[in-house]
């Protein structure tokens, strides 16, 4: 087993009679009794504010979110939550994940079972695991790196394949927009991975015949993940000094 501690995680502790309801009503995936769940919070106009993972042990739910995010998160829920019977509060628990099999308590990491798994209030170790290179070859976004808030569309970043968006709950906060580029026949723009030749900082423009074609983010072992326009994705496209090819077609949505 190869674990260590996940870096800059704050798990805040959600108890209080109401606290599914709450949840239900603000997020895009429900809390499952015994399961991590892996969700996210959006604006009224759909776009993304937080990813985090959701974790029912029945008492509480314990949320699992990024550290630079966990403030905004805190003040966002608190202003929904109004008179429900929900307390927030920082658990304070350290957040140990890793691969091969995992320790009692420990659950599979809900977005690809090449993460491995993710355990609350157990110790890790030094780290050992090439997360980047896991994420570039399986194209799950970051938060901060591919996830921008107040920016990123969730069904553009792939939140279907990463089990992040459950289409059939009732409402919740940023639905209405999400519900109808899920009904589109096919996205336009999207997170990818790409192979790239040579490299460019986090951040760095890709264009193709001279026009704007996206955007690159990490990359490692010679692919990267990119935010590409499909249509105009062909051939051998420049980021910088590096060059980037996406191996789909170029047709619009069909995203690997």
């Amino acid at each position: 087993m190869t674990a260590e501690e996940a870096p800059n995680r704050t798990v805040l502790r959600l108890s209080g009679g109401d606290r599914a309801h709450f949840l239900h009503g603000l997020v895009t995936n429900d809390a499952r009794p015994g399961q991590l769940v892996y969700s996210a919070l959006l604006s009224p106009q759909g776009k993304f504010l937080a990813d985090f993972f959701l974790l029912d042990r029945g008492e509480d739910i314990l949320l699992d979110v990024s550290g630079d995010l966990a403030p905004d998160l805190y003040r966002r829920l608190a202003m929904y939550k109004l008179r429900a019977d929900v307390t927030i509060e920082d658990s304070g628990l350290p957040v140990a994940r890793g691969l091969g099999a995992p320790p009692e308590g420990a659950c599979p990491d809900p977005r690809d079972a090449a993460l491995g798994w993710r355990g609350y209030g157990m110790a890790g170790g030094d780290p050992q695991v090439d997360w980047d290179a896991i994420r570039v070859d399986r194209c799950i976004p970051e938060t901060g790196i591919e996830l921008i808030p107040d920016d990123s569309y969730i069904l553009e970043a792939g939140f279907d394949r990463l089990n992040g968006v459950d289409h059939r709950k009732g409402c919740y906060v940023g639905q209405e927009v999400t519900a109808r580029m899920n009904h589109k026949t096919v996205l336009r723009k999207g997170l990818v991975t790409v192979t790239v030749a040579g490299s460019a900082p986090v951040g760095t423009p890709i264009t193709a015949d001279g026009k704007p074609a996206g955007t690159l983010f990490t990359q490692s072992g010679g692919q990267g993940i990119a935010y590409l326009r499909f249509d105009r994705a062909k051939g051998d496209m420049t980021a910088g000094d590096a060059v980037v090819n996406w191996p789909g077609d170029g047709a619009a949505g069909e995203a690997p």
